[in-house]
């Protein structure tokens, strides 16, 4: 059986993806969620991760001996291993393109995802639109998000970017998250939130987000953004 290492819920965008890639196609697997306490060298995180996998981050999958440790070579393992899944466009230039915006994904946007860390369980749409006012650079990330999703949605048909579900939509689904959570963009383009919309009801996203919500495993380096209350 297939072992994938994750990490938080809550916090992890990176697990999330191959998780609800093999969650949403009915792949059985085996998860270990390793917490996150911090990222230091000598933390529990580091030395538990780092036992399996050389760059010691999640995710990581392990097919016997196999390790594969980006999630893009997890997307592309488990496709090859699954081609009755049918996890990328059947069309080779829908697969391209598929795989083309998985890879700006994977490098790119920087400003959104450094801005606006994924966190599920808040609501920060207050958060949001200062961010939304003071950063550029997540203003760019967004509309390029915009643009891309709203072409793709229209030449394919939808409901999902290559119609049926493909990697891309689980690799943009953290993405989905962190709209939702920051209420972005501001205002939001009527068929962008009804594709975040669409993402959130997938019964592998739902999955996650409701075992996120489930975890109450708060961490201060995690939160920069929640206002916190004292008693006394």
């Amino acid at each position: 059986m297939l072992k994938l290492y994750i990490g938080n819920k809550n916090y992890s965008s990176w697990s999330m993806r191959p998780w609800v890639l093999l969650k949403q196609a009915g792949i059985v697997f085996e998860e270990v969620r390793v917490r996150f306490d911090s990222f230091d060298a000598q933390s529990e995180f580091k030395r538990t991760i780092g036992a399996v996998s050389p760059t010691a981050k999640v995710p990581v999958l392990v097919d016997g001996d196999l390790v594969v440790w980006d999630t893009l070579a997890i997307a592309e393992y488990v496709a090859e291993t699954h081609p009755d899944k049918k996890l990328w466009p059947t069309d080779a230039k829908a697969r391209a393109r598929a795989r083309s915006v998985c890879a700006e994904m994977h490098s790119g946007f920087t400003a959104l995802r450094g801005h606006c860390p994924m966190n599920i369980e808040a609501t920060l749409a207050d958060t949001g639109a200062l961010i939304w006012r003071d950063q550029a650079g997540v203003r760019a990330d967004v509309q390029r998000l915009v643009d891309m999703w709203s072409a793709l949605l229209q030449e394919h048909g939808g409901p999902l970017l290559f119609g049926e579900f493909t990697v891309a939509d689980a690799y943009f689904a953290p993405v989905c998250m962190r709209l939702h959570t920051y209420a972005l963009p501001v205002p939001v383009p009527a068929p962008i939130k009804a594709y975040v919309d669409r993402v959130r009801a997938l019964p592998g996203v739902q999955a996650w987000i409701d075992e996120a919500l489930a975890e109450k495993d708060f961490l201060d380096f995690e939160e920069p953004y929640r206002l916190r209350h004292t008693e006394g």
